[in-house]
């Protein structure tokens, strides 16, 4: 097999900021490794091309403008346009440790596979709202089982913000779908169908930021909840009893505090063991009093959000015989 030529695929919407901090972690990456950045302007009204030209001496970038069409179809833009033979597909709100692409590089080299993904973290930069997302997103506690977590390493579903896809592997999946958010995990449920497998490489973290505020969490937290049982119709084998925890575990909490009015406080003394559980560890994670108390909001807003709109597009689809496509139009791109 020849030497990997990797190209970093970043689609932005109207976040300059955020590729200008990419861009600058690109410049202190370590290992003498082959690799281009394909920076994809997806229909944005305030542009990043400024902030790419004052790299453009600095590092091997493409920049290219297309009309609005989401992320999906702007990375399938992005490696239809990329000259690597392996493709790593970033968020434009990530920013990469300096021995990143070594250990991608050093894990693929010893055990090759034609797509991996890798954890996320919070840099200690970020504020504090950032990094109690960060770890309600990410720890065992939560969803973020969910997110991969839990499987086995070589089962893991890779995530869009950090993820890679060799060419081959692209060409014969086409690619993402138009489904959004959720079209990572169409995209690899549809690999491990023609066969290939799939990789998490613990090392290849990289620090994502996530500018969001509460409002933005739970929509984006309820839209997961929402694309899930949409995969499940169109992927039956990928069904767990995991994906119906968050609802589980908001309609348990409801019933536990109708029977305090009834003088019963077992159940909710559950949920505060559990709620106490999330603010130590957070506490032992982060060191700071803050990000551990917005840490036990974070998880309620996430089960919360995710519960509901999984819960209520599960109904949608049991009565409806509309495809998901007519009855979800915000989940699709056209």
């Amino acid at each position: 097999m020849k030497p990997l030529q990797y190209s970093f695929i970043v689609p932005v919407y109207n976040r300059p900021q955020e590729i200008d901090e990419l861009l600058s972690s690109f410049c202190y990456l370590l290992g003498d490794l082959d690799y281009e950045i394909v920076i994809i302007e997806d229909g944005s009204t305030n542009s990043s091309k400024d902030v790419v030209s004052n790299y453009i001496n600095r590092l091997h970038i493409s920049y290219y403008y297309k009309t609005n069409s989401g992320p999906g179809d702007s990375r399938n833009y992005g490696m239809q346009k990329a000259k690597g033979n392996y493709y790593i597909i970033l968020d434009s709100d990530v920013i990469l440790p300096e021995n990143y692409l070594i250990e991608v590089n050093e894990y693929l080299k010893s055990s090759f596979y034609h797509c991996f993904g890798g954890p996320d973290a919070a840099h200690e930069s970020f504020t504090n709202l950032q990094k109690a997302i960060n770890f309600t997103m990410t720890s065992f506690l939560t969803t973020g089982g969910i997110r991969g977590g839990s499987e086995k390493i070589n089962k893991f579903q890779p995530r869009s913000f950090n993820m890679g896809l060799s060419k081959e592997a692209f060409k014969a999946t086409l690619g993402f779908g138009k489904i959004h958010p959720g079209e990572d995990p169409d995209l690899v449920l549809r690999l491990q169908k023609l066969g290939y497998k799939t990789t998490l490489i613990p090392k290849a973290f990289v620090y994502h930021k996530r500018r969001i505020s509460w409002t933005k969490f739970y929509k984006q937290v309820n839209k997961f909840g929402q694309v899930r049982p949409i995969l499940t119709k169109w992927h039956p084998d990928s069904s767990k009893i995991t994906y119906w925890l968050p609802s589980m575990f908001t309609v348990g909490l409801i019933l536990a505090i109708c029977l305090t009015f009834l003088n019963n406080f077992y159940f909710i003394s559950i949920y505060g063991i559990y709620f106490l559980l999330v603010f130590i560890l957070s506490f032992v994670s982060t060191k700071n009093v803050i990000v551990s108390l917005q840490s036990v909001l974070a998880i309620l807003v996430q089960f919360f959000g995710y519960g509901y709109g999984f819960l209520k597009t599960t109904v949608q689809l049991i009565l409806s015989n509309t495809a998901p496509e007519k009855l979800f139009p915000n989940l699709f791109f056209k």
